[in-house]
């Protein structure tokens, strides 16, 4: 166990209640430091005298760590490892985990805790460094339980007494900045914390400030950033108060100009925060921060100018976020609120802000290794400047593609590289009437620079081409377009393979462009055709690279032959036909592949689970008399594949199988008896909760081809599936397709789903009372696609029961059936597509067609009629075709 991590250890209910003795301070010592041992042994021992403390005397395991950390003299080790055990009894990453740690803490006897904190915030004041630090991050814990419910007073206070105390050592003043750095940090991540008093944060702003004042030490003053930085989620109210807001800011303003790079970049943070939640506040200082800004950025280390450039890219996102409100409010008709009222910054800077931007660009750092997490100067500059031309559209056009044409063909190779990431920076943002035209003359410049002598160049203009294919492929000529793609097609073997995965980009888009051209349905072919089997073939040599796992290329590879097999037209099938033994093959050998390292595994099962999507899209290409002859040896290749413990590959296999099923219909039986065991799994796989939907997904596709057959194996799948949604720690977006499962089986087996039908129906009605508030987007959309999952159900049971001429069960149910339908007529909303309409009234339709007089009650309700009349007046030629049908049959039902 290391120093820095000592892991949670779960807690279990003790059924003892004989008094166990308290551990004392040297067997503490002893047992911390026995958590470091390289014996799995003694670490395994120390670990569990840990948890029985925990476990037999929370209390008095609290203070007899406070106590080790407090300590003066004591090892220094012992000291930290008691503060972070301390810490790692109140935290945990899951939700309810931590919940369970608050309360237990809120459960300890007063006076208990009091003793507890008084030691831990005293260990504060601890002369040794690391002891302070670990006593923060105890402490800020503690803090981020109690102050949101007004608790532990002195908290606030003794943090104040020691920053601002001129007798105190400018080691405690840092550590209690810190301390309330963390503080904030932990309050800003906890969900169901009541907002902080007034008072609370007033006094955390005063001593956080104070610690931030010019006069201040440079260490105070980054701190004191920092928390600042940390503090700002609750400060509204402070900023609301103008004499408030000015001295915040002039505070901050000041640290910007510090003597300490460290300060001044947190300042910017500070001041990209402010940004982000005080929008509407800035005019006041936008003057200063676009003077203070813009000379950071051209003469800052680039530590600094990075978090200056953050400020720029963070107001570009919050315009592009309020000019999207207003368009909304605009649609609906309402007024702009003051506060949500975009003010343009951007805009007006832009005649400042691109040159310096574009200046940036210039200073790439052709050392840095771009696979590895690098985050230099001209990449924040692009990105920046990406999002400047998402905010003002049209108008980045002008004040950028002057320096592109001036400089995309300069001997400076910087300049080269910085005019081609400038044109790529602006494509997305103005439209194909103000970009087109510069696009359409910048092919043969940029196919031309996929040859250039630099590698930095060349790997730009490729991913500008590929940006162009995904954005403007209809501005591309189409004289150019052979020479594109043998330009892409040549960059793929021989280049590095950044480069080459670029390439691979520029020609996945490429072929992405045709997915909704019609031309193929119409003529059989597309422009596709004449360069498929030499892509295919050339792309699969790519994966073959000794260097494919560098820069994401094998992947890169597979998904561009996946989405050319995927918008290929009618006259490549035969390529396809020839690929697919290829692929098998490739599948089968794959798993003689050698794994020495987790490396060698993780690029094995990679490649199994991409081979699976290549067999999956050639199967929704080619007919079920093209695959028969190779099925028996894919699904043995994908049984095996599922036997592998990644999720991923289970995710791409199963994916595979419904692609096969569907291809074989009926025919698919065959293979029933071995994948059931798989299925199975996959729809228990809670935790992996994709596997776990696309398995739901297989079950469907398997019921709808093969129907009658599905039967035997039932049992088995409806158990998992009630699991599922009995499962509280399930994913919520694998619960609708759940309940539209229960339809799809109800439909392949007609009158043998009685056995299921109390059970899933009883399931769906307690799905119905799901209903969101009027404020959660999320949430409505959520229930929106469990009604339509539950609509579906509904649907296929009535359906199936109905082929197997057993309606009649259905008649016990069907007034909740319609109460359903009449929640649906009465709380609708955010139904932008129409689905949920789309699916009640074709419901509706269902009931009355199966069940005839025995409902003419239920629908001879107002709620009905509505929802008719709402399809009809959606417009939508399916929706009212399907209201029409309904209408009839409901007609003939009343007319009775």
């Amino acid at each position: 166990m290391h120093l820095d991590k000592i892991e949670d250890i779960q807690h279990h209910q003790t059924t003892t209640t004989t008094t166990t003795p308290k551990m004392s301070t040297p067997d503490l010592t002893t047992t911390l430091l026995s958590c470091q041992s390289p014996d799995p042994t003694v670490r395994t021992q120390a670990e569990a005298a840990l948890a029985s403390a925990e476990q037999n005397n929370l209390a008095d395991f609290f203070v007899a760590l406070a106590n080790e950390l407090a300590a003066e003299g004591k090892d220094l080790t012992v000291r930290q490892l008691a503060g972070l055990h301390f810490k790692n009894l109140l935290v945990a990453k899951d939700d309810t985990l931590q919940a369970e740690k608050h309360n237990k803490w809120k459960a300890l006897p007063t006076e208990k805790r009091a003793v507890i904190k008084s030691t831990v915030i005293g260990a504060i004041r601890s002369p040794v460094q690391v002891a302070r630090h670990t006593a923060a991050q105890a402490c800020a814990e503690i803090a981020t339980i109690e102050l949101p419910f007004k608790e532990w007073p002195e908290f606030l206070t003794t943090l104040m007494e020691n920053v601002t105390g001129s007798a105190n050592d400018d080691g405690i003043k840092i550590s209690s900045l810190e301390c309330l750095g963390f503080t904030c940090e932990r309050i800003a991540l906890s969900l169901d914390a009541p907002e902080i008093a007034p008072d609370v944060t007033d006094l955390m702003l005063t001593t956080i400030v104070d610690g931030i004042r010019a006069d201040r030490p440079e260490p105070i003053r980054y701190a004191a950033a920092t928390a600042l930085r940390n503090s700002l989620a609750f400060t509204r109210k402070n900023f609301e108060n103008e004499n408030e807001r000015n001295m915040i800011m002039k505070t901050i303003c000041e640290a910007t100009q510090s003597s300490e790079a460290k300060v001044r970049g947190a300042a910017y943070e500070c001041i990209s925060h402010i940004a982000f939640q005080y929008y509407d506040k800035l005019q006041n200082y936008m003057q200063t921060l676009f003077e203070l800004t813009f000379a950071t950025i051209r003469n800052d280390e680039e530590s600094v100018a990075l978090n200056a450039i953050e400020f720029w890219s963070t107001l570009a996102e919050e315009e592009m976020e309020l000019i999207d409100m207003a368009l909304e409010f605009q649609e609906t008709g309402q007024p702009i609120p003051p506060e949500q009222t975009c003010v343009g910054y951007v805009k007006a800077a832009l005649g400042l802000l691109c040159p310096l931007l574009m200046e940036t660009l210039t200073k790439q750092d052709e050392d840095a290794d771009l696979d590895d997490d690098v985050w230099n100067l001209s990449m924040s500059g692009a990105t920046c400047l990406t999002l400047v031309a998402n905010t003002v559209e049209d108008d980045i056009v002008p004040a950028v593609m002057p320096f592109v044409q001036e400089h995309i063909k300069s001997e400076n190779w910087r300049y080269r590289e910085a005019a081609t990431m400038a044109f790529s920076s602006i494509l997305e943002g103005p439209g194909s009437d103000a970009i087109g035209p510069y696009v359409n003359q910048s092919i043969p410049v940029l196919l031309a620079a996929l040859s250039d002598p630099n590698d930095l160049v060349k790997d730009t203009t490729a991913w500008t081409i590929g940006r162009i294919c995904d954005l403007h492929v209809r501005s591309i000529p189409e004289e150019t377009f052979p020479t594109l793609v043998n330009g892409l097609a040549g960059k793929l073997l021989n280049e590095t393979p950044r480069v080459s995965s670029q390439a691979c980009f520029g020609i996945h888009n490429l072929a992405a462009a045709f997915s909704n051209d019609n031309t193929a349905e119409t003529t059989g072919t597309n422009a596709l055709s004449t360069y498929m089997p030499q892509l295919l073939q050339t792309l699969l040599q790519v994966v073959d690279r000794s260097d494919a796992s560098e820069s994401n290329l094998r992947i890169c590879a597979f998904e561009a032959i996946s989405v050319l097999i995927q918008n290929s037209a009618p006259d490549v099938k035969n390529v396809l036909l020839q690929l697919l033994p290829a692929i098998i093959d490739r599948l089968a050998q794959s798993f003689n592949m050698p794994v020495l390292t987790n490396e060698d595994k993780e690029q094995k099962e990679g490649v199994q689970g991409l081979l699976c999507g290549l067999i999956q899209v050639i199967a929704t290409k080619t007919t079920k008399e093209d695959m028969m002859q190779h099925c028996d040896l894919i699904m043995t290749n994908f049984l095996q594949v599922l036997q592998s413990k990644n999720a991923t590959c289970h995710e791409e296999a199963l994916s595979a199988c419904s692609a096969i099923a569907s291809s074989l219909e009926g025919d698919f039986i065959k293979y029933m008896a071995a994948l059931q065991p798989f299925l199975i799994n996959g729809l228990r796989n809670f935790e992996a909760y994709q596997v776990c939907t696309v398995a739901v997904g297989l079950v469907g596709d398997i019921s709808r081809a093969i129907e009658g057959a599905m039967q035997p194996f039932c049992d088995e799948i409806m158990s998992a599936l009630i699991e599922a949604l009995q499962n509280s720690s399930l994913h919520r977006s694998v619960k609708p397709p759940v309940l539209s499962c229960f339809g799809d089986i109800a439909m392949a087996i007609g009158a043998a789903y009685e056995p299921y039908l109390q059970l899933s129906l009883m399931m769906l009605l307690q799905a119905a009372q799901t209903q969101a508030p009027d404020d959660d987007e999320d949430l409505i959309d959520y229930v929106n696609m469990l009604r339509e999952g539950i609509l579906e159900a509904y649907t296929g049971i009535i359906q199936g029961l109905k082929d197997g001429n057993r309606t009649e069960l259905l008649l016990p149910y069907i007034d909740a059936i319609m109460g359903f339908l009449e929640m649906v007529a009465k709380t609708r909303r955010n139904d932008y597509d129409n689905e949920v309409l789309s699916k009640a009234v074709g419901l509706i339709g269902d009931i009355a067609s199966s069940l005839g007089v025995h409902v003419k009650s239920q629908i001879n309700q107002p709620y009905v009629m509505q929802l008719l009349q709402e399809g009809h007046a959606t417009g939508d030629a399916t929706i009212m075709d399907t209201c029409n049908w309904a209408n009839s049959v409901v007609g003939q039902i009343l007319a009775c």
